[in-house]
Formats: structure tokens, C-alpha cells, sequence
């Protein structure tokens, strides 16, 4: 693997995805829109972890401008895309639908063109564990129905991956879907809870919680899904010759086609997540119990079997070294000492 396409790579995920083959001496374009969904500073800090390095090349492109798109595919010959880029958030999506039909469908269709028409051998592209929805059943298993989401932001996730099985079966594409849960750790997202969290204990103002804390995430390190993303790319998938159309598993295909999740199998209660972060802060918080929101699961809990089957790995780090390594980072970028 000589050249990857990192989309989404002045976010949480691609910053940390892209450094890491850029370590592993492999040669990355990054894409990314720098749009304002949120404080476009940090954008920009990531992306000056990643450039000066001879083997990183930024382009500005807004995935849903086709012409763009189209032209970065016939000026590179991209071994394999990694395509994190994507309107993120569940609440969002309540009241900006557009949004994520413009840059979760359109542009994810404009990731598979480019790859249909440059013969790239591998599209490794982010899935959400929000697409198991109201299924109850835990831990949640690749085999399982993913056919009841809650949110439109999970809706335009599933129908993500019914887009690449489409491409997989239409162009023989290789495509893997990751089904991420709960990522957190440096460089995170302001619109997340442990930077919220950690921005309003220290300022002293109350945090939201909801569901009076009781909701259950499968919080996952940022670097265990970094390390899980770089795995995968090498494993490209092939037509499974012992697929059931009768009995169809939906994390496998006729197709080259998979789907694995990537969480740390150990579901963590909200508020012990918060006294974790209360610990490391040596801050109390002050606690605003609100309702469950609408598009809001119970609980997150990763079967990760097939992922650590395939790649011999599978995410391990604890919540009180994850939010450590959060804090220090927090505290270093924002001065606070």
C-alpha cells in the first residue's frame, strides 16, 4: 500500500488515522471541508500535527462538489480510502436533516464513485453503532438486524452501508464498514460528552446528564480505533462462498463485503464515567439530571469477536487511562494548568 485517501482528516478520528499511516512511512492525502460545525481552531490544530511531514498532502474539498471529487480521483491513483468525513451527531440531526443527507449520503456516494471509477482496491468507510437502534439485544452482534434506527443520523449510516454493499455486489469494490462506539481521548470533539463534561467542571457550571445518568456507552480509546482502522485496510474482503441467501448474515456477502464492530466491550454507566472525570479532575461536578432525549439508546455494548478474529487485535484501554490522557491533553491545548 503506497498512497491512502483519509477524508475527514482535520477530525477526531482522521487526524489520529492519518498520523498513524503517516508513521507507518505510507503516503496520505487528506480531505476535509473545514466546515463550522464546530470551532474550525481545532480543525486546524489537527491539521498541524499532520503537515510539514513530506508524506501528508491537505486538500480543501467539500465531499458533496463532484467536479472536485472527480479530479482528486484522476490526479491520484489512491491504493485504499479511509472515509471518516461525515455530519456527525445524533441531537444535530433533529434539527438540521439536510445536513446529513448533503454530506452522509451525497458525499458518501461521491466516495464511491471515485473508487468505482479509479479501481481502489479497498473503501474502509465509518459506520456508527447508533444503527443498531431499538434493538435490545446485547451485546450487539455484526450478525444482528440493524433495521430499526432511532436518529436520521443513524438512518444515513445504515443506508451507508447498504450503499457499499451495493457497490461491493454492482462493481466487485471491496468495502468494510466500522461500526464505531463511543470514541473519545485527545483531540476529541467539543460537542461530545467528556469535552463538555470537562469544560463545565472546570469552569464550575452544571453538566446535563440524561436519563439520570443511567444510560450505559461503550466508550472506546481514540488510539484503539486508530490501530483497529490501520489493521483493517490490510484485510480486504472477498465474496464469502459460504454465505446463505436463505439465511442472510448481514455483516458478511456474495460480495467483498464486510461489516465489524469497534468498541471496548466494557459498557460504562454514565455517572461512573463522570466520577472517573470528577477523580482525574479532583473537581466535583455539578449534576443537571434531564430526561432522555428523543434518538437516545439505553445501552451500547460491542461484540468485537469478528473484528479481533481478523485483525488479532481489539480495543482494551481503560476509561480512567482513556479520560487521563484526555485531561492532559485538555489542560495542554487550552493552557489550564
Amino acid at each position: 500500500m503506497s498512497k491512502v485517501l483519509v477524508t475527514g482528516v482535520a477530525g477526531f478520528i482522521g487526524m489520529h488515522v492519518a498520523r498513524r499511516f503517516i508513521q507507518n512511512g505510507i503516503q496520505v492525502v487528506g480531505l476535509d471541508s473545514l466546515n463550522e460545525y464546530y470551532d474550525v481552531n481545532l480543525k486546524h490544530a489537527r491539521l498541524a500535527q499532520l503537515q510539514g511531514d513530506a508524506n501528508f498532502d491537505f486538500r480543501k474539498i467539500d465531499l458533496t462538489d463532484r467536479n472536485a471529487m472527480r479530479r482528486l480521483f484522476q490526479e491520484h491513483s489512491f491504493d485504499q480510502v479511509i472515509h471518516l468525513a461525515a455530519q456527525a451527531g445524533v441531537r444535530y440531526s433533529l434539527e438540521h436533516p439536510e445536513a446529513y443527507v448533503d454530506s452522509n449520503l451525497n458525499g458518501t456516494l461521491s466516495i464511491l464513485e471515485g473508487c468505482r471509477h479509479s479501481q481502489v482496491k479497498h473503501l474502509v468507510y465509518a459506520s456508527s453503532s447508533s444503527v443498531y437502534g431499538s434493538n435490545s439485544s446485547q451485546p450487539f452482534s455484526v450478525s444482528d438486524p440493524a433495521d430499526h434506527p432511532l436518529s436520521l443520523y443513524a438512518a444515513t449510516k445504515k443506508s451507508n452501508e447498504l450503499m457499499a454493499h451495493s457497490y461491493s455486489h454492482l462493481f466487485q469494490l471491496p468495502t468494510t464498514g466500522l461500526r464505531f462506539f463511543t470514541v473519545y481521548g485527545p483531540w476529541g470533539r467539543p460537542d461530545m460528552a467528556l469535552f463538555k463534561f470537562t469544560k463545565s467542571i472546570l469552569e464550575g457550571t452544571p453538566i446535563d446528564v440524561y436519563n439520570s445518568g443511567l444510560m450505559k456507552r461503550d466508550f472506546t480509546y481514540v488510539d484503539d480505533i486508530a490501530e483497529s482502522i490501520v489493521r483493517v485496510s490490510q484485510c480486504i474482503p472477498t465474496p464469502n462462498p459460504e454465505w446463505n441467501s436463505q439465511q442472510p448474515d448481514p455483516s458478511t456477502s456474495s460480495a467483498p463485503y464486510q461489516v465489524f464492530n469497534i468498541g471496548n466491550q466494557q459498557p460504562t454507566e454514565l455517572l461512573r464515567f463522570i466520577r472517573v472525570l470528577e477523580n482525574t479532575l479532583g473537581i466535583s461536578a455539578k449534576l443537571n439530571m434531564m430526561p432522555i432525549q428523543p434518538g437516545d439508546v439505553l445501552e451500547t455494548n460491542a461484540d468485537v469477536s469478528s473484528l479481533a478474529r481478523k485483525i488479532g487485535f481489539s480495543p482494551s484501554t481503560s476509561i480512567e487511562d482513556g479520560i487521563k490522557h484526555f485531561v492532559d491533553w485538555y489542560r495542554s491545548y487550552y493552557g489550564i494548568h
